[in-house]
């Protein structure tokens, strides 16, 4: 219990910290651009013309709605770290208990040896079974987030609390309403805790010498290197899921944004919030503050 506490408090501080920087994604995600590109330079020194970045959008929602605007949809996340960190807590618990009950027949994770592939494919498959459970229960926390959050473009108030949020949802989109974009968010996340963790057992393997010093901080960089390069490959999972939840949400989301990003090809919209290119063929419009 101890430990679930540090995690939600630890979680929850991360979550405070991190917020304006998904509030950012989340609005780029969604194709809302309320600043003209200007020109810059790229990581080569060229001159090119470019896409305000993370610092020139916060100052741009800061001066509209200033720094607490810069927090819109923090609590419902922070519902859904606290209760997501619970569930996946416990359900690591029941695995654990279900796994050494007398009564159980001994698991092949007790079998199998640390490091090999049969011992990474066990805790891969627990990890998964409580990743998915939490990310299921805390759904409807997230689409709420993300709805609280687009508010920001056609300047509503319809999603203001969590419990408003709630009624509201339910009233225009019924109890479905509340796991929009379930399906892709959780194909997403299991596709990427395999991808990480089979590449790192690979490279833990062949490519790293158990005999040479600092071999366990060697691991730890592999698994962040592989969990990078897996959170990149499944990105579009990402972004397909939170334009899921927030489509049809509000004026602004009228039309079918999944549709429209499908179609433009343009599936890492958001994805890096530095050194942002112009979108290749597509023109911007000052009044309706987006590309098409």
């Amino acid at each position: 219990m101890a430990d679930t506490c540090g995690q939600v408090l630890l979680g929850s501080g991360l979550t405070v910290l991190s917020h304006p920087l998904m509030y950012i994604k989340v609005l780029v995600q969604v194709g809302h651009e309320p600043l003209p590109p200007t020109l810059g330079r790229n990581m080569f020194g060229r001159q090119v013309y470019q896409l305000p970045g993370l610092f020139a959008y916060a100052k741009h929602i800061i001066k509209i709605d200033g720094k607490s605007g810069l927090f819109k949809g923090l609590t419902p996340r922070l519902f859904a770290g606290t209760v997501g960190t619970i569930v996946h807590s416990r359900v690591l618990q029941v695995h654990t208990y279900l796994i050494s009950s007398p009564s159980q027949m001994v698991g092949s994770s007790q079998k199998a040896e640390d490091g090999s592939l049969q011992h990474v494919v066990n805790e891969t498959t627990k990890e998964m079974i409580a990743r998915s459970c939490a990310t299921i229960v805390t759904h409807p926390f997230h689409v709420i987030t993300l709805r609280c959050m687009v508010q920001f473009i056609g300047r509503e108030v319809k999603y203001s609390g969590v419990f408003d949020s709630i009624v509201t949802i339910y009233r225009e989109d019924g109890i479905l309403g509340f796991f929009a974009g379930l399906i892709p968010r959780l194909l997403g996340d299991v596709l990427s805790l395999w991808i990480c963790n089979m590449l790192a057992h690979l490279i833990n393997t062949h490519a790293i010498d158990d005999s040479t010093s600092h071999t366990g901080e060697i691991k730890n960089c592999s698994q962040a290197v592989t969990g990078f390069f897996a959170s990149m490959l499944t990105y579009p999972f990402v972004l397909v899921s939170n334009l899921m939840a927030v489509n049809n949400c509000g004026k602004y989301h009228s039309d079918s944004l999944f549709s429209s990003c499908v179609s433009q090809g343009n599936m890492s919209r958001g994805n890096s919030l530095f050194f942002r290119k112009l979108p290749a063929g597509k023109m911007y419009a000052i009044e309706q503050k987006r590309f098409f």
